[in-house]
């Protein structure tokens, strides 16, 4: 049986961001495991304009080719860790534009945090993330906060310490364990319909 997808979002598109090296840390930890096949999703990459669609995502009738692009992304994801920093009380625009181009494609499926900044460890990007994702009916199964303070980027590699590392390793038991349940109900829910 193929192992389900886990995509990691690079949610940061800032030049000098330290967003992928954390993502980059992350997604090593996730594939030494085997629950997953795992994919870096980066939204600097991704290059979506801010939210375009004239139709509202919820009927997916998407006309232009950046959406569909992202559909079909999200739509092989069967289980997401957004990597994202703190803004000013807050999470970033590019994801929170990410999140919005969809509805249907993000519904039910696990999500992780894994926020960053300075002294809050980007504690309220999460917080302000956690709303949105429930409107998506996202399933979310946990959070790591990684310090910049005591845990820097360094020469673009960043290097967890042991808590980091237990707390990234918790979180992806969560997702292990909801991943294929949430399979099996939408699988179930799709034959019903």
């Amino acid at each position: 049986m193929t192992p389900p997808v886990l995509q990691i979002v690079v949610g940061s598109t800032r030049p000098g961001r330290v967003g992928l090296a954390i993502a980059q840390w992350f997604l090593a930890l996730a594939r030494e495991r085997g629950d997953f096949s795992v994919e870096l999703v980066d939204l600097a990459e991704i290059n979506l304009p801010l939210f375009d669609e004239p139709v509202h995502p919820i009927k997916q009738q998407y006309s232009k080719d950046h959406t569909k692009r992202w559909a079909v992304t999200v739509t092989r994801g069967d289980a997401f860790v957004f990597v994202i920093p703190e803004y000013n009380h807050s999470f970033n625009a590019a994801t929170k534009n990410a999140l919005d181009f969809l509805y249907h494609e993000w519904r039910h499926k696990p999500v992780g945090i894994l926020s960053y900044g300075g002294a809050a460890m980007g504690t309220r990007s999460a917080q302000a993330l956690k709303p949105v994702l429930s409107a998506l009916k996202l399933v979310h199964a946990g959070d790591v906060s990684v310090p910049l303070v005591t845990s820097p980027v360094r020469d673009g590699v960043f290097e967890g310490n042991e808590m980091l590392r237990t707390s990234a390793n918790n979180l992806l038991d969560e997702l292990a364990i909801i991943t294929p349940v949430l399979i099996e109900r939408r699988l179930r829910a799709k034959s019903h319909s």
